[in-house]
């Protein structure tokens, strides 16, 4: 069939050239504004950048503006003149005649905000646009190298960066409002059960001692394998979900009146057996029984109950291995987005990867990227966030097995950017793989020191920035991977036989 060039030309016609989004007139009266009052900087500088500009020309003005302002130098177009009179890009815009055109007809210095977002919004749709060609253009001849999952992880990080930069960042507060916040925070702690100004862990000692989890804080929990790191990651995490509930009044805006919705990155244990641990630790039935299925009707029954009520808590796993600290940090953020995400845990910090790649070879400096990486979420998100550590070995080369903060791998970057540093401790452990031979005095004396360390665990706190440290008792329970709050002997109440 012969091509009609009539109708290829009429369709033509018909289209609209698209142009990336702008407004050249909020542009120019923003500029108008500052040059005839340099003092409305100070509305708009701590977000609008000279980039945002469509127009490279307006662009120059605004860097130039900024740049005497700062400099505490008038910016008018009398001054500005001289400056861009140098500058080829004004060659046939009459650079001198432009400025004072702008002074000129500008409207309104009220509006000088509106028109500063207006310029960033369209900034933020160009940048939208850029990402989509990009998606297209690498999906359709995408480099030898580069794999799909690659792709979506930069994509997933461009997108998250321009949605939090929509927050214009944070500008200086006053201290009346530092006060108000901190008055805030007391009267939260004096309303709330444990009278904690964070959230609770459910532990009532640890709890006194942190006041408990703060906003903001990055907690590490260390200790060498078999401590129980992840049972005590899981108890906190079912306790402060659990708890979760709402202020659902008129003037509670939503606000969490206790608890927190959890966010639990599992790299080492999928998400059922997180699930089984916290089950075998609600219905007292041992954790290794539920997984063998050897269990009677009773605790079956008890199982199902305690599941039905256990569904609609608010805690979110994630088991997926290997992921990156971008990854990470992209779907905290979703999660904070879309469930308002309270409390983030990570089991466990080494299994982590750094996303850049020149770190590959150098723990040490991976390892610094992200705890620094994790302490600026907390800050972000304005959560606390719970990473557990694994402890070197040369715990296991010393006489007294307690740990302490030059046992933490990589412990320059992990020390310097927790909040907290935690240590969990059972002696138990240690003594059990020490047992004499039966019927000697070593066995007697070696029963005795069991008995005294039996289901005894240990928080030590290495470090606390908010406080004093301590070692703090627990009672754990391994057949049900359960820590409780301890009580001694002589504080129990009285036998009678």
């Amino acid at each position: 069939m012969p091509l009609n060039i009539q109708n290829i030309s009429k369709n033509l016609d018909d289209l609209d050239y698209k142009q990336m989004p702008h407004n050249i007139e909020a542009e120019q009266q923003l500029l108008g504004a500052l040059l005839i009052n340099n003092d409305l900087i100070d509305r708009i500088s701590n977000f609008l950048k000279p980039e945002h500009f469509y127009e490279s020309v307006h662009a120059v003005i605004y860097e130039l503006i900024v740049k005497l302002v700062l400099s505490n130098k008038l910016a008018s177009p009398i001054t500005l003149k001289n400056l861009i009179d140098q500058d080829e890009r004004f060659n046939d815009l009459e650079g001198g005649k432009y400025l004072v055109k702008l002074a000129a007809e500008n409207t309104s210095i009220i509006n000088i905000g509106e028109y500063a977002r207006i310029i960033y919004h369209l900034y933020t749709w160009r940048n939208l646009i850029n990402i989509g060609n990009e998606i297209v253009n690498v999906s359709y001849s995408p480099p030898p190298e580069l794999s799909p999952f690659d792709h979506v992880e930069y994509i997933e990080q461009e997108l998250y960066g321009l949605a939090e930069s929509e927050k214009y960042g944070s500008d200086f507060k006053d201290f009346s409002t530092a006060l108000t916040e901190a008055i805030d925070t007391a009267a939260n702690a004096y309303n709330r059960d444990g009278n904690t100004s964070g959230i609770a862990s459910g532990f009532k000692d640890l709890d006194e001692l942190l006041g408990g989890l703060q906003s903001s804080d990055l907690l590490i929990v260390a200790g060498r394998p078999s401590m129980g790191k992840t049972a005590f990651a899981t108890n906190i995490a079912f306790h402060i979900a659990s708890k979760y509930k709402i202020d659902d009044s008129e003037s509670g805006n939503g606000k969490p009146l206790d608890g927190a919705v959890v966010g639990f990155f599992s790299l080492e244990m999928s998400s059922s057996q997180l699930a089984t641990r916290i089950i075998s630790e609600q219905t007292e039935v041992q954790s290794e029984k539920i997984r063998r299925g050897n269990i009677n009707k009773y605790e079956y029954d008890k199982l199902i109950d305690v599941a039905r009520k256990l569904q609609d808590i608010p805690l979110y796993i994630d088991e997926t291995g290997g992921i990156s600290i971008s990854q990470l940090v992209a779907r905290a953020r979703k999660l904070k987005r879309q469930n308002n995400l309270g409390l983030l845990i990570i089991d466990y910090l080494q299994l982590l990867t750094s996303s850049n790649r020149r770190y590959n070879e150098n723990r040490v400096q991976e390892l610094s990227e992200i705890t620094q990486t994790l302490k600026a979420l907390a800050k972000e998100l304005n959560i606390p966030i719970i990473a557990l550590s694994q402890l070197s070995r040369q715990v296991e080369n010393r006489d007294d097995k307690k740990p302490q903060l030059s046992d933490l791998r990589e412990s320059g970057s992990i020390e310097q950017d927790a909040d907290i540093v935690m240590f969990l401790y059972r002696e138990e452990y240690y003594l059990t793989r020490k047992e004499p031979k039966v019927g000697t005095e070593e066995y007697l004396q070696w029963q005795e020191a069991m008995e005294e360390v039996h289901q005894l665990a240990e928080v030590i706190l290495g470090k606390n920035r908010h406080g004093p440290t301590n070692t703090i008792k627990m009672h754990f329970d391994g057949s049900l991977t359960r820590f409780s709050d301890y009580t001694a002997n002589d504080k129990l109440p009285e036998r009678f036989e």
